[in-house]
């Protein structure tokens, strides 16, 4: 454990930033389920519902460092070349 003033103070931050990049996280993922959920029912007005809420969180994610840009650039488009071939096939 940590004895200087300083080494407290950067744990007490660093849990701090711990709790809050795991709950962006999260909620990133959950959204994301959310969307390949209503993807594989097929459904293209819930799907595109859930596709910007996911985009948004996905953005960011990336934008408060938590995932690096590349990633969520990856995953965005992934989820939009699927929404596609969702909204194609009605």
């Amino acid at each position: 454990m940590a004895n200087h003033k300083s080494a407290l103070k950067r744990i007490r931050q660093s849990e701090t930033r711990r709790k809050r990049n795991q709950h962006i996280r999260t909620q990133m993922r959950t959204m994301v389920k959310r969307c390949r959920d209503a993807l594989d029912a097929g459904d293209a007005a819930t799907a595109s519902e859930a596709f910007k809420v996911a985009e948004r969180e996905i953005r960011r994610a990336a934008t408060k460092g938590i995932i690096p840009k590349t990633r969520a650039d990856r995953s965005v488009g992934r989820l939009a070349r699927a929404l596609n071939s969702v909204i194609s096939a009605s």
